[in-house]
């Protein structure tokens, strides 16, 4: 099989290699559409697939695009699973959850949030209850925002950003602007005030395939952190938890858990994690890990986050800026390169094996 050709140039073509894919595994499939339209003014659908006994008590989730322009790297390792038929002769009592494109409008339009400006993976908080602060944000807010990209008030912003840094650390800066945020919502990594349209597809797919099941193991696809196509697998369960325990038993002594310390990724609030347990009965045993792989160095990414709040903020996305600003943000999160996409897709079979062998232990 050719690994680079399961890779696409845009949400619309991952969608349907995903889907003639999901024909030939014989897989059955459900769509969910979302309000929203494409920049080409195509639809845009979460698609759902699902291989092996509906019935079964064990099941591996794989999903996509929890990050929008992160799911070129998910929906290319999910279609070589499909053409590779990893998914073929899974073992008794086990079925496959593929979920593609859960935040199809951050993947069309080449954003990591959804159609609010909301971070999809801060988004699954309890809104019922206060919102968690972060006053560490708003003290590098009006940095990573400026009014102009090109002009006076962009070089004071980076300026200030390089203080902060010198003063406080890089990790410091990363940990302030990437663990969440409630206040600003024309800032990054803003979780919004509700639950989003994909917040609430993820709940009715959860409530429709996995509730009842003895055992939930959950692979969400990354990108954007950590050393050129190195795949870590992060686990955002407790320190000391079972799940945590389970994930290091199953896929090894090297999965890293932000709260610990050993992670590339910062503490975040309301990771999608939080709504598979809010969904799921303390019944089901559930198994949650991110893989993270990466691309360019973090300030690198941040910048390119920066410079697509800015554009939808305050720029014209079809002018020459507009399209230079979302080639950074494809290079940040995609690396369109062949080393890079078999790199990642050995990642995935690796752990996709270690999940069905772990889940055939519980």
């Amino acid at each position: 099989m050719d690994v680079t050709s399961c890779f696409s140039a845009t949400y619309g073509e991952a969608r349907q290699k995903f889907l003639q894919a999901c024909e030939a595994a014989g897989a059955t499939v459900f769509s969910h559409r979302n309000p929203n339209s494409g920049p080409d003014g195509g639809e845009l659908f979460a698609d759902t697939a699902w291989i092996g006994p509906f019935d079964a008590s064990r099941v591996l989730v794989a999903s996509s695009a929890t990050h929008g322009v992160e799911g070129h790297c998910g929906s290319g390792c999910q279609i070589g699973h499909l053409r590779a038929g990893d998914y073929e002769n899974l073992p008794a009592d086990t079925a496959v959850l593929l979920v593609h494109a859960i935040n199809p409008y951050g993947f069309a339009w080449s954003r990591r949030v959804t159609e609010d400006n909301v971070d999809f993976n801060r988004n699954h908080i309890d809104f019922d209850e206060p919102v968690p602060a972060n006053p560490n944000y708003g003290s590098v807010h009006a940095m990573l925002v400026p009014d102009d990209w090109q002009g006076a008030a962009r070089q004071a912003a980076e300026d200030a950003i390089k203080e902060f840094i010198a003063e406080n650390g890089q990790m410091h800066f990363q940990a302030c602007v990437t663990g969440g945020q409630y206040e600003f919502a024309d800032g990054l990594f803003y979780g919004g005030v509700r639950p989003t349209w994909s917040r609430h597809t993820l709940e009715r797919i959860i409530a429709d395939r996995l509730r009842g099941r003895r055992a939930v193991a959950v692979i969400d696809y990354h990108t954007g952190l950590g050393p050129y196509g190195h795949g870590e697998l992060i686990c955002v369960h407790e320190p000391g938890s079972e799940a945590l325990n389970r994930a290091r038993a199953w896929y090894g002594p090297d999965v890293t858990s932000p709260a610990e310390g050993s992670s590339a990724s910062a503490v975040v609030e309301g990771s999608i994690a939080d709504t598979y347990e809010r969904q799921l009965s303390e019944e089901t045993v559930l198994t949650v890990v991110a893989i993270e792989y990466g691309t360019l160095p973090v300030l690198d990414v941040l910048n390119a986050l920066r410079a697509d709040n800015w554009l939808h903020l305050y720029g014209d996305v079809d002018s020459e800026l507009g399209r230079e600003i979302k080639a950074q943000m494809r290079a940040a999160f995609y690396q369109d390169q062949d080393d890079w996409k078999s790199m990642i897709f050995g990642r995935s079979e690796e752990i996709t094996r270690q999940a069905l062998t772990g889940l055939r232990q519980v």
